[in-house]
């Protein structure tokens, strides 16, 4: 009855907004046409072995050549976000094709009625506590978090927690929000995260542990406010459904998530065994992450090879397997396509020289301050970067050798400086429509972006606040170098 209502009015007028293919493309042209503008340069680099990357080395900025890219450098970035043929850089294609995996996959999976049956029965026995799914869920995705930086690895799971949430009685922006935010703060609060926190000390010479205290009490209030938003949202829309920021799509979100879920039959032990195998394929998958020294390569292989077998178990035969993986896969193929065009953005400014120029830029802001507003000064600078790069090991690579050490000239201790730039980084992946990560995700639960932003800003505020007052109580605590 719920999905025959129509959308309040003033959720169907209006200037409708772009879609997020629309927002990299001209996020792509805009940053072209910057480099026309801003003078190009470099420092120069030398190689890691700790990192394993080639590091910029501070006081070696100089302007080189303008590259300005064209209009057809705009045309070829896409492509190139994909994989750039003149130098070998693979880029965002291996992303791309871990979600067609995981697409195909989960079509597999689908194909044999076991999701359906099993959120089914997942319900009934949750009749009454559906809302602890959110803060239980929201600590795993928080846990990967702070530990591994889970992000590209959340893809897989918004395809299994949207119709869940649908099924209690939420949204699909509640599944999105117990997703992105989760994860996402636990990456702003990173404690061993070997991508962020451990790889941003090392390029700032520091140990991984200094600052380790102050950042489990950063991680610890941003996850509570965090959790406290989401549920009042959830337990509001399941109140009165109306009140969705995407109400307008409740009818086809749906049907394109719940599918026959409602009629579906018995939770057969045939059922069992494919949830069974699904439930294993992730827990591989997370072993190979955090442990194995997996990436996508590897976890493409695994739902590759996991969709085939739970075919094999679930009785599909040869036609209906193909079928269901390819259409599986066919569903996903626009985030594979978002996926390129968000690396784009990063293509074009590294080939037209200005990426160094914004670092530079940033290393002269942030210098001769004192030490409290030197942290909060050094937040906001990573947070403007961490908009032009989403990569959190990237950013650590690019500016933790350049900005850590002017941290000594302010008599602040130079782990304050990963913090200042973990907790940005992570504040930043939120939003930004260049991470593959966020655009990604909300393409796959069907959440626009703009409504993203609507619904998440408050939190941004907050958490800010949280973060600048943390970075300035360690300030206060934490001792300067001597």
């Amino acid at each position: 009855m719920a999905s025959t209502v129509e959308a309040p009015a003033d959720r169907q007028a209006g200037f409708p907004f772009p879609s997020a293919y629309t927002i990299l493309m001209a996020l792509i042209a805009i940053i072209a046409a910057l480099t026309w503008i801003v003078p190009a340069g470099q420092y120069e680099r030398v190689a890691s072995e700790a990192l394993g990357k080639d590091v910029p080395v501070a006081g070696t900025y100089a302007p080189v050549q303008a590259n300005p890219q064209g209009v057809f450098d705009v045309l070829l970035a896409p492509i190139k976000g994909f994989y750039d043929p003149a130098s070998g850089m693979a880029n965002a294609i291996d992303v791309a094709l871990f979600v067609l995996m995981i697409g195909g996959f989960i079509g597999v999976v689908t194909a044999t009625g076991a999701i359906d049956a099993g959120i089914k029965r997942a319900m009934t026995r949750l009749k009454g506590r559906e809302k602890w799914m959110i803060p239980i869920l929201m600590a795993l995705f928080a846990l990967g978090g702070t530990t591994e930086g889970m992000a590209e690895e959340t893809l897989a799971f918004y395809v299994l927690l949207t119709p869940v949430m649908i099924a209690a009685g939420y949204d699909s922006l509640t599944a999105a929000a117990v997703i992105l935010l989760g994860a996402g703060v636990g990456v702003l609060g990173s404690t061993v995260n070997a991508f962020s926190t451990v790889i941003a000390s090392d390029a700032a010479g520091v140990p991984f542990t200094d600052g380790l205290l102050l950042r489990l009490g950063l991680l610890a209030a941003s996850f509570a406010a965090t959790v406290a938003y989401v549920m009042r949202y959830a337990e509001r829309v399941r109140a009165d459904p109306s009140r969705s920021l995407i109400f307008d799509r409740k009818a086809s979100n749906e049907a394109h998530f719940r599918s026959e879920a409602a009629g579906a039959g018995d939770f057969t032990g045939l059922h069992k065994i494919v949830l069974l195998l699904f439930g294993a394929t992730f827990a591989v998958m997370i072993w190979g992450v955090s442990l194995g020294g997996w990436w996508m390569a590897e976890m493409s292989a695994l739902f590759l090879f996991a969709g085939v077998a739970i075919g094999a178990v679930g009785r599909l035969g040869e036609k209906g397997l193909v079928e269901a993986f390819v259409g599986g896969a066919k569903d996903l193929l626009g985030v594979a396509l978002i996926i390129g065009l968000a690396r784009g953005i990063v293509v074009v400014m590294d080939a037209g020289h200005i990426t160094d120029t914004v670092l530079h830029w940033a290393e002269g802001a942030v210098a001769g301050l004192n030490r409290v507003v030197f942290v909060n000064v050094m937040f906001w600078v990573e947070v403007a970067l961490s908009f032009l790069v989403p990569s959190t090991s990237g950013l650590a690579v690019l500016s933790m050798p350049i900005l850590a050490p002017v941290a000594d000239f302010a008599d602040a201790p130079r782990s304050l400086v990963v913090t200042a730039f973990q907790s940005a980084a992570g504040l930043v992946n939120l939003v930004t429509p260049t991470s593959a990560v966020v655009m990604g995700g909300l393409a796959i639960a069907r959440v626009p972006y703009e409504r993203w932003l609507r619904f998440v800003w408050p939190v941004l505020l907050g958490l800010t606040i949280i973060i600048m007052a943390a970075l300035s109580l360690g300030v206060l605590l934490e001792a300067a170098p001597t």
